[in-house]
């Protein structure tokens, strides 16, 4: 046992449970906060997202602590995790459109039930179990019928149609949204013919 105790990786003290050069390493990082946040702050685009962006930034350097080089600049170390985290942020807000709020014109069919009355349902089954529905598939444009024929009629997944369409698996779900909502207006409308 005291050839054990004697190993040099032993040596070092642990102090609840982590070495004395991770304990020295946190508190040289945390002596650091006020730098990484100012630059935080210019860095987000609110308190919100700079706080976010210090919080990663402390997580991942706390989890990569073996990897700092004692010795080196530890500013510079902590402002180059947090200036990859910012960057990462940017793209992924670039690559991924902002939520629009729906539209007024996107409750169609729900505005007409509501104004019509409880028994409105009823008429909306009947009616779209006759020819409404199909007049309005048949004044789809092409593009739209075809995913929404294949998708919603024909139990396809997005991955199949697409592979029928040759199209990308996007196209197919955009292609779909859009026609599914023609196909509600032009039935709340009564725009198609019976």
């Amino acid at each position: 046992m005291s050839a054990l105790l004697d190993a040099p990786w032993y040596a070092r003290s642990v102090v609840d449970g982590r070495t004395s050069e991770r304990v020295a390493f946190e508190e040289d990082v945390l002596a650091l906060a006020d730098d990484v946040w100012r630059v935080a702050r210019r860095l987000g685009r609110d308190v919100t997202e700079a706080e976010d962006l210090v919080q990663e930034t402390y997580a991942r350097a706390i989890r990569a602590w073996h990897s700092y080089e004692s010795g080196t600049n530890l500013r510079a170390w902590l402002l180059r995790i947090l200036h990859n985290l910012a960057i990462d942020q940017a793209r992924k807000r670039q690559r991924s459109p902002e939520p629009e709020p729906l539209e007024e014109g996107d409750y169609y069919l729900y505005n007409r039930l509501e104004a019509s009355g409880a028994d409105a349902i009823d008429r909306l089954i009947d009616q779209l179990s006759q020819g409404p529905l199909l007049a309005a598939l048949g004044a789809l444009p092409v593009i739209f019928k075809e995913v929404v024929v294949l998708v919603d009629l024909g139990d396809f997944s997005y991955q199949e149609a697409a592979d029928v369409l040759e199209v990308p698996i996007g196209t197919v779900m955009s292609r779909l949204h859009r026609g599914r909502r023609a196909l509600k207006k032009a039935l709340a409308d009564g725009s198609v013919p019976a």
